[in-house]
């Protein structure tokens, strides 16, 4: 099925976190498609470097940065070196994140630091910094990854679920701050999203059956059904959503 083209997002400058595999490489592609001038950070720079070469096959290659969202100086650099190689950011994609599984008896200080800061912190930071960026421009998209784990209670989630629940509560209060500057901010809670990564750390062929069963939706929900919604959200056509969590899960919560 042919995706749908928005005209406003040619040319726009857009950063991604976490873009060189999953969620994040599906929003590169489809955001290189749609021929916005995108950037995007990651920390997989073998996988970040293919995926950029790829990508020139369908349009302006997109710019890779080597980043460890965990370091708040790298992170501001990173987007300081957009706006001199691309212009002022537009668009903001927080995207980067990390599951990791943990019993609570497990979880040390160091762990919950850890897990904050990859899966919330850096989406505060990010978007503080694009916010003077994006005030150049007359306005802008920030786009802030939680999920469905902390809707839903999922077992051995507890650090990442407090994370990804703590990301709609920033979006709202970002959003409310942001909108005099015609900045918004919206937020997308994917559901059971199938990606390589997924398969290899913590999923069967027979897990995803039982949550395509789950589903209102029988199909394998893909990192490609996430990215579309990214793609909305960036755009003009969604000029006056704000302040909204959006859920991609074909039905499961």
């Amino acid at each position: 099925m042919a995706a749908a083209a928005y005209p406003s997002l040619k040319d726009r400058v857009v950063l991604i976190t976490g873009g060189a595999s999953g969620i994040g490489a599906a929003m590169v592609e489809a955001f290189v498609a749609q021929g916005a001038a995108v950037a995007f950070v990651d920390i997989l720079a073998e996988e970040a470097q293919a995926l950029a070469q790829r990508l020139q096959e369908i349009g302006k290659p997109p710019l890779f940065i080597y980043c460890d969202l965990t370091d708040m100086p790298a992170l501001a650099k990173a987007i300081e070196q957009v706006r001199a190689e691309l212009g002022p950011i537009q668009s903001l994609v927080n995207n980067a994140a990390n599951d990791w599984r943990y019993d609570v008896d497990e979880v040390t200080e160091d762990v919950w630091d850890g897990a904050i800061a990859i899966n919330l912190k850096h989406q505060f930071f990010a978007a503080q910094a694009a916010r003077k960026q994006m005030r150049e421009r007359g306005g802008g998209s920030i786009i802030n990854f939680s999920s469905i784990a902390w809707m839903a209670g999922a077992p051995r989630l507890s650090v990442y679920a407090t994370a990804k629940a703590g990301v709609v509560g920033l979006t709202n209060s970002l959003a409310r701050e942001f909108g005099a500057d015609n900045i918004r901010v919206n937020a997308i809670a994917p559901g059971a999203v199938i990606t390589e990564r997924q398969m290899k750390l913590w999923h069967s062929e027979a897990d995803v059956k039982a949550m395509v069963s789950r589903q209102c939706i029988r199909r394998t929900l893909i990192a490609e059904d996430v990215a579309k919604l990214a793609l909305f959200l960036a755009a003009d056509d969604s000029a006056m959503i704000t302040k909204q969590c959006i859920i991609v899960d074909g039905g499961l919560r």
